[in-house]
């Protein structure tokens, strides 16, 4: 059996699974080794993930993760899985937008792209990623994401941008104040975190103009400022995983047809394409 995990700043998906079939699945904290200690992460690990497959033989790891793009990182996390679960396990460490791009397009090429608490994206040309632009964070970057849709969400909010009926009923729904908002942000970890749950609030209230245009202004900029940075973006197959491509699916289709590119799948999560992608590289 071997265990597949995509993780985000959000949370963490696992899989156990044999061959094509999944025999458990379940979530814990999302783990970032760009962010996290090697205590944290192995505490958080030895916490949540080896109770739930202490009983199963687990032959092999494949974790993509948020922040596992360098060999640093990599290191770190594989001596963590192999201080758990054995020193002779077979542990690959990827960066959660290979991951992205391995579940989107398996053995072709197309323009990945993740829009979930963070967003990436890349050109997979079927084996790896040939180019990437860098997301940059929430503070200078991360166009289209959660954390920049709660950020100008309650940016506006904040400055009375909005009708001030959706203004209190944000902040009561919430029970935000201004000093509380300001603590989140500018004092507590994981404030790309803090504001990504907002989103679902813009979900709900889709209907009013201001909270559709954030959605539509952000999505706009994240083809501006990413995917139109890659050679022949409007000829190339985009594909989409993360929670807000997917909740928000219509209004990318939206700007997708109005620029004249094509969308061929947006998934919320990456899991299903990965399992297969890993049961037929098996074969």
């Amino acid at each position: 059996m071997n265990i597949i995990a995509d993780s985000g700043s959000t949370k963490t998906h696992w899989c156990v699974i044999e061959g094509e079939n999944t025999v458990k699945e379940f979530y814990t904290k999302g783990i970032n080794p760009f962010y996290q200690t090697k205590e944290e992460i192995l505490a958080e690990l030895k916490e949540n993930l080896y109770p739930r497959i202490m009983q199963s033989t687990i032959d092999g790891v494949h974790f993509y993760g948020a922040g596992c793009a360098f060999a640093e990182q990599k290191k770190m996390l594989s001596e963590i899985f192999r201080d758990i679960l054995g020193k002779e396990l077979v542990v690959t460490i990827e960066s959660d937008l290979l991951g992205a791009a391995r579940s989107l397009f398996g053995k072709e090429s197309g323009i990945a792209c993740i829009l979930g608490t963070g967003s990436n994206s890349c050109y997979y040309n079927g084996k790896g990623i040939e180019k990437n632009v860098p997301p940059l964070g929430f503070i200078l970057g991360d166009e289209g994401s959660g954390a920049i849709l709660g950020k100008k969400l309650t940016s506006d909010a904040l400055k009375n941008q909005l009708p001030p009926d959706l203004v209190s009923k944000f902040m009561k729904e919430y029970d935000l104040t201004l000093e509380k908002v300001l603590d989140h942000v500018y004092k507590k970890p994981f404030p790309n975190r803090y504001l990504a749950q907002f989103v679902p609030f813009i979900k709900e209230n889709i209907q009013y103009p201001p909270l559709y245009n954030i959605v539509y202004s952000s999505f706009n900029d994240f083809f501006n400022r990413n995917i139109c940075q890659y050679p022949h973006s409007e000829k190339t197959p985009l594909g989409f995983v993360g929670s807000v491509a997917f909740h928000f699916a219509d209004i990318l289709q939206t700007i997708a047809r109005e620029r004249h590119f094509r969308i061929i799948d947006i998934a919320q999560n990456p899991m299903k394409g990965l399992i297969k992608y890993h049961s037929q590289k098996n074969k």
